[in-house]
Protein backbone atom coordinates (compact mmCIF):
# COMPACT_ATOMS: atom_id res chain seq x y z
CA UNK A 1 0.00 0.00 0.00
CA UNK A 2 1.69 3.48 -0.94
CA UNK A 3 2.34 5.67 1.79
CA UNK A 4 -0.53 8.14 1.03
CA UNK A 5 -3.78 8.27 -0.70
CA UNK A 6 -5.75 10.23 -2.62
CA UNK A 7 -9.56 10.43 -1.53
CA UNK A 8 -11.95 12.44 -2.84
CA UNK A 9 -14.19 14.75 -0.93
CA UNK A 10 -17.71 13.67 -1.00
CA UNK A 11 -19.40 17.19 -1.09
CA UNK A 12 -16.93 19.50 -2.79
CA UNK A 13 -15.35 16.31 -4.97
CA UNK A 14 -11.73 17.86 -4.00
CA UNK A 15 -9.03 15.47 -3.86
CA UNK A 16 -7.28 15.51 -0.64
CA UNK A 17 -4.24 13.27 0.40
CA UNK A 18 -4.63 11.27 3.29
CA UNK A 19 -1.57 8.53 4.83
CA UNK A 20 -2.58 5.21 4.47
CA UNK A 21 -2.28 4.11 7.90
CA UNK A 22 -4.62 6.73 8.82
CA UNK A 23 -7.52 5.77 6.49
CA UNK A 24 -9.40 4.26 8.99
CA UNK A 25 -9.25 7.73 11.12
CA UNK A 26 -11.33 9.37 8.48
CA UNK A 27 -10.32 12.56 8.18
CA UNK A 28 -11.63 15.79 6.48
CA UNK A 29 -11.71 17.83 3.74
CA UNK A 30 -8.64 20.65 2.94
CA UNK A 31 -10.85 22.53 1.30
CA UNK A 32 -14.84 22.29 2.69
CA UNK A 33 -14.00 20.72 6.04
CA UNK A 34 -16.71 17.58 5.66
CA UNK A 35 -15.73 14.40 6.69
CA UNK A 36 -13.90 11.96 4.13
CA UNK A 37 -16.27 9.40 5.12
CA UNK A 38 -19.82 8.96 5.97
CA UNK A 39 -20.78 5.57 5.96
CA UNK A 40 -23.40 6.26 3.48
CA UNK A 41 -23.13 5.82 -0.28
CA UNK A 42 -22.66 8.84 -2.74
CA UNK A 43 -25.16 10.24 -5.29
CA UNK A 44 -22.82 10.65 -8.44
CA UNK A 45 -23.62 12.24 -11.39
CA UNK A 46 -21.93 12.93 -14.88
CA UNK A 47 -20.94 16.55 -13.61
CA UNK A 48 -18.83 14.52 -10.46
CA UNK A 49 -18.46 10.71 -11.69
CA UNK A 50 -14.82 11.13 -13.54
CA UNK A 51 -13.15 12.17 -10.35
CA UNK A 52 -13.97 9.55 -7.69
CA UNK A 53 -13.64 6.88 -10.37
CA UNK A 54 -10.22 7.98 -11.41
CA UNK A 55 -8.65 10.49 -8.89
CA UNK A 56 -9.57 8.29 -5.80
CA UNK A 57 -6.61 6.18 -4.33
CA UNK A 58 -9.76 3.67 -3.28
CA UNK A 59 -12.21 1.97 -5.26
CA UNK A 60 -15.38 2.72 -6.12
CA UNK A 61 -18.72 0.13 -5.88
CA UNK A 62 -21.53 1.77 -7.90
CA UNK A 63 -24.90 0.88 -7.73
CA UNK A 64 -26.25 1.70 -11.07
CA UNK A 65 -30.41 1.59 -10.24
CA UNK A 66 -33.43 3.67 -11.22
CA UNK A 67 -36.78 4.95 -9.03
CA UNK A 68 -39.07 2.99 -10.64
CA UNK A 69 -37.14 -0.36 -10.18
CA UNK A 70 -38.84 -2.65 -7.41
CA UNK A 71 -35.45 -4.71 -7.12
CA UNK A 72 -33.28 -1.28 -6.79
CA UNK A 73 -35.73 0.16 -4.52
CA UNK A 74 -35.11 -3.10 -2.80
CA UNK A 75 -31.79 -3.54 -2.42
CA UNK A 76 -30.95 0.06 -1.50
CA UNK A 77 -31.22 -0.53 2.28
CA UNK A 78 -28.57 -3.11 1.87
CA UNK A 79 -26.22 -0.71 0.03
CA UNK A 80 -26.03 1.27 2.82
CA UNK A 81 -25.70 -1.08 5.21
CA UNK A 82 -22.79 -2.25 2.99
CA UNK A 83 -21.45 1.06 2.65
CA UNK A 84 -21.39 0.95 6.08
CA UNK A 85 -19.38 -2.17 6.41
CA UNK A 86 -16.97 -1.49 3.50
CA UNK A 87 -15.77 2.24 4.13
CA UNK A 88 -13.11 3.47 4.20
CA UNK A 89 -11.58 0.54 2.27
CA UNK A 90 -13.92 1.37 -0.57
CA UNK A 91 -16.15 4.05 -1.21
CA UNK A 92 -19.99 3.33 -2.64
CA UNK A 93 -22.14 5.35 -4.71
CA UNK A 94 -25.14 5.24 -6.45
CA UNK A 95 -26.04 6.52 -10.15
CA UNK A 96 -29.71 6.78 -11.15
CA UNK A 97 -30.02 5.77 -14.79
CA UNK A 98 -33.15 7.10 -15.09
CA UNK A 99 -31.50 10.89 -14.72
CA UNK A 100 -27.97 9.99 -15.68
CA UNK A 101 -28.60 8.00 -18.98
CA UNK A 102 -25.32 9.32 -20.74
CA UNK A 103 -23.37 7.49 -17.82
CA UNK A 104 -25.98 4.28 -18.15
CA UNK A 105 -24.96 4.33 -21.87
CA UNK A 106 -20.91 4.72 -21.58
CA UNK A 107 -20.61 1.58 -18.98
CA UNK A 108 -23.41 -0.19 -21.45
CA UNK A 109 -25.58 -1.13 -18.21
CA UNK A 110 -28.54 -3.63 -19.70
CA UNK A 111 -30.48 -4.34 -16.72
CA UNK A 112 -30.82 -2.94 -12.83
CA UNK A 113 -29.52 -2.77 -10.29
CA UNK A 114 -25.78 -3.52 -11.30
CA UNK A 115 -23.27 -3.04 -9.22
CA UNK A 116 -19.52 -2.14 -10.88
CA UNK A 117 -16.48 -1.81 -9.10
CA UNK A 118 -13.92 0.45 -10.15
CA UNK A 119 -9.98 0.32 -9.49
CA UNK A 120 -7.75 3.12 -10.69
CA UNK A 121 -9.94 4.71 -13.33
CA UNK A 122 -11.63 1.20 -14.67
CA UNK A 123 -14.27 -1.61 -14.05
CA UNK A 124 -12.56 -4.62 -12.68
CA UNK A 125 -15.55 -6.10 -11.84
CA UNK A 126 -19.74 -6.17 -12.26
CA UNK A 127 -22.57 -7.86 -11.02
CA UNK A 128 -26.31 -8.00 -12.09
CA UNK A 129 -28.92 -8.33 -9.98
CA UNK A 130 -30.46 -7.42 -6.49
CA UNK A 131 -28.16 -8.96 -3.54
CA UNK A 132 -28.44 -8.26 0.25
CA UNK A 133 -26.00 -6.77 2.17
CA UNK A 134 -23.79 -9.39 3.04
CA UNK A 135 -23.58 -10.51 -0.34
CA UNK A 136 -22.72 -7.35 -1.50
CA UNK A 137 -19.47 -7.52 1.33
CA UNK A 138 -19.13 -10.57 0.65
CA UNK A 139 -18.86 -9.93 -3.38
CA UNK A 140 -16.52 -6.87 -3.38
CA UNK A 141 -13.82 -8.63 -1.23
CA UNK A 142 -13.83 -11.11 -3.21
CA UNK A 143 -12.56 -9.24 -5.96
CA UNK A 144 -9.13 -9.41 -6.56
Amino acid sequence: MPASLIVVCPRCHAANRLPAGRLADGGTCGKCKAALFSGEPLELGAANFDSHMTRSGIPLLVDFWAPWCGPCRTMAPAFAKAAQALEPEFRLAKVNTEAEQQLAARFAIRSIPTLALFRDGREVARQAGAMDAAGIVRWVRSQP
